[in-house]
């Protein structure tokens, strides 16, 4: 809040008093009153009137800058209009009216859309839950009659369904997640299990060493975020020898695990984006990407408090970093 401005504001107020002494001074005058005497008259009226705006500048100011840290400090600032303190003024009370009117219309407007997305995230998980279970009969069948055709189609369902139930817990995740400690090797067992049909038709080449190391996370989200990375990587091979090498190296802080295989890689230009929502690539789509596998595993790699990173050289390889800080059990505790 500049003085100048707060001038152009008080333009009609000044001009008021500037007339109201101009007058004065023709009164004073016409009343014969000695020119010594009417100057001092002039000066003291002109020096009140411009102490009266200095004044009246340093209260508004101090009212302004308090606003302003009031806003400042509200971590919720649809909520402003419930803390602006009251004023006198006529038309900042109109200001305000509008204000809260404005403030209450967006507040009901984002409860309803709060409900609807909490409603709809309920029914979805409702939905992954009910189908898994025909799902899991199917696979079975499919199992007993060795139709790995079909079983390989009902896979792919399977995954999409998982996928779906990671994205609706990714907004409220709290209390879908339980942090402890384990063995990295333990759960890239189970995960390298869950996918060896198809390292074995692919004929990959698993390599593991170093990944006898204690990290803390939760397992199950962790089994999700390696089993996309893991997908990602059978997409995209293109050599006839296939591998994917998996390995811990500790930090004095940290632990990172290395996802890295000897695929297609991906184009420099596409690199800074491969952790988009939906985004596939430029040379990817031939590959019926969904390009949420990466992006989910990002997203729930921030909810449990990890980074993720993607290294890659075209026509080479393409390597996933995951850090595991030290003490993520300290504020990731569920």
């Amino acid at each position: 809040m500049k003085f100048v401005l707060y001038l152009e504001n008080k333009i009609f107020y000044i001009l008021f008093q500037a007339t109201t002494i101009v007058f004065l001074l023709l009164i004073l005058s016409m009343a014969g009153i000695q020119f010594f005497y009417i100057f001092l008259i002039i000066l003291i009226l002109i020096g009140l009137l411009f102490l009266y705006l200095v004044v009246d500048f340093m209260i508004q100011k101090k009212k302004y800058l308090q606003v302003i840290r009031l806003v400042d400090q509200l971590d919720e600032k649809y909520y402003i209009s419930e803390m602006i303190p009251k004023s006198s003024n006529l038309e900042n009370q109109a200001y305000i009216y509008a204000l809260k009117k404005a403030c209450k219309a967006m507040n009901d407007k984002i409860s309803s859309l709060e409900q609807e997305s909490l409603d709809y995230r309920e029914y979805t998980l409702s939905f992954v839950h009910e189908i898994k279970t025909p799902l899991c009969a199917l696979s079975m069948l499919f199992d007993y009659h060795k139709n790995k055709t079909v079983r390989k189609e009902l896979d792919k369902i399977d995954s999409c369904v998982e996928q779906m139930l990671y994205y609706a817990r990714s907004g409220n995740p709290e209390k879908d997640y339980f942090i402890k400690e384990f063995v990295f090797s333990d759960l890239l067992h189970r995960v390298l299990l869950d996918y060896k049909p198809y390292l074995l038709e692919e004929g990959v080449h698993i390599l593991v060493y170093d990944a006898d190391t204690t990290v803390f996370s939760d397992e199950k989200w962790l089994h999700f975020i390696l089993s996309q990375i893991v997908q990602n990587s059978l997409k995209y091979f293109d050599k006839k020898e296939k591998t994917l090498e998996f390995f811990c190296e500790s930090k004095e802080h940290s632990v990172l695990v290395h996802i890295k295989d000897n695929g297609c890689g991906i184009q420099a230009s596409d690199l800074p984006r491969v952790f988009e929502k939906g985004f596939t690539g430029s040379l990817r789509q031939k590959k019926h990407s969904t390009g949420m596998g990466l992006y989910l595993a990002r997203e729930l790699c921030l909810k449990l408090g990890l980074s993720i990173e993607i290294f890659s050289k075209e026509g080479e390889y393409t390597e996933v970093i995951i850090t595991f800080p030290l003490n993520t059990h300290e504020f990731k505790r569920g």
